[in-house]
Formats: C-alpha cells, structure tokens, sequence
C-alpha cells in the first residue's frame, strides 16, 4: 500500500511540474514529424497482464521501405531519447497502476514468452520507469544480463535499494550512456544469425561485440535479434 502512494503521489507531482514542459515537447513533435504525439505499444506487466506503454515518438515515418530505424531518428526525438524525457507520458502509465516509478522495465509480448520459468520471476512486481538493470548499463547489456539485474532487484527490493536506484538514476540522467545497443538497436534474445535478414545479422554481431566488453555476472550471448530501439527500450 505504501508502495503504490508513493508512486502516485511522485507521478502525480511530476506531472504538475512538468506538464508545461510536456506540452511544449507535444507540440514541437507535431511540428517537426506530424502526429501522432505518442508512441504506444503492448507491453508485459505484473504476471505478466499486458498494457499500452506511452512515451513521446521520437521517430518520424519511414519515407521508403525498410528505412534504418536510426535515420528515422529526429532531432527532437534524439534530445528526447539522450534526456530520457521521451519516457515522461508513462507517468500517466504510474497512475494508472500499469507500472512503478522503480521495478523492471516492461519488455515486448513476444520477448516474455522465451522466458525461462525462472527468469519469469522478473514479472512479480509492477514495471518501472526506472530499474536495477537502468542504472547497471541501460540497453546496451545483454537480455539475460539484464533479466539478472531484474531478477536480483525482485529478490531484494525495499527502501534501501529503492533510494540507492533513485540516486543512481540521477547520475544516469546527468551522464547518459547506454541508451540504445550498437548500431542504433537494442542486444535482444538470442537466435540463430542465419535466420536474421542481412542487416541485422550484421547488427546482432556488433551487438555481441559490445556485450562481451561489459563487466556483467553472466556470460553475454553471441548472437542477438536486432530489436528497433524506440520498441525496446
């Protein structure tokens, strides 16, 4: 009960303090990339119940098929995404219970169903704005790394590892880093390179790359599907 005053007692705040700053992001969105103002998308939340995840979209439309999703990028939406303030609509998301200001990130339908039994111990608790595994490295650590961090913040949370996140979190959105994978994509669930198109193998090699120079408790993948970054974060 305490838990859930809290997260609607510091959504409710930040939504009065920032909602002139918000409504300054909608219209400059609508500006630059038309509508719509909001990306949504089905998500995974506590056992697993799905919900629509709001953020600010930060990717105009494709202007030909198969368009790489980082060129799709805008420059508001990359002041967004390294500000983190594309994610401030799912305050109203915190409102509505669908999600925690702390607890894991809410993943993709199709990523939980690969979930071990174990690993779908991540889905206990509400999904957070902001998490163990955010303040560990964000997107750029591997699927099974992060569904670690998450598993551990399950077993452990409480008042004192809730603070140290939030303090944690400060320093990230002070110096972010790790916001998308290599090349503009998100490390996801390890498949076969053969089945991938060309250009996402070649992404899910870098990927893993990158992932094997992370100082992580687990051995990253050496493959990885190429998930579009504004879906998976």
């Amino acid at each position: 009960m305490m838990r859930r005053l809290f997260d609607i007692a510091t959504a409710a705040l930040t939504l009065l303090l920032l909602g002139p700053a918000m409504i300054v992001i909608a219209i400059l969105i609508r500006t630059t990339m038309g509508g719509p103002v909001l990306f949504r998308q089905t998500r995974s939340g506590r056992h697993g119940r799905e919900f629509r995840i709001l953020k600010f979209r930060t990717m105009r439309h494709p202007r030909y098929p198969d368009e790489p999703d980082p060129d799709r990028i805008s420059r508001v939406g990359q002041i967004l995404r390294t500000t983190s303030m594309d994610e401030l609509p799912q305050l109203i998301n915190v409102l509505t219970g669908d999600m925690s200001v702390i607890g894991p990130r809410p993943t993709l339908p199709e990523q939980v169903v690969h979930y071990t039994p174990r690993q779908r111990g991540r889905l206990d608790v509400r999904p957070g704005l902001t998490g163990w595994a955010q303040v560990q490295g964000r997107n750029a650590l591997s699927w099974p790394a992060r569904i670690e961090y998450d598993l551990y913040y399950v077993r452990n949370h409480g008042l004192r590892l809730d603070v140290k996140i939030l303090l944690r979190t400060v320093g990230v959105l002070l110096k972010p880093q790790g916001i998308t994978g290599a090349g503009g994509v998100n490390p996801g669930f390890p498949i076969p390179v053969d089945n991938l198109p060309a250009d996402k193998a070649a992404a899910a090699h870098e990927a893993a790359a990158l992932q094997a120079s992370w100082a992580v408790p687990m051995v990253a993948p050496s493959t990885a599907d190429a998930i579009p970054a504004e879906e998976a974060s």
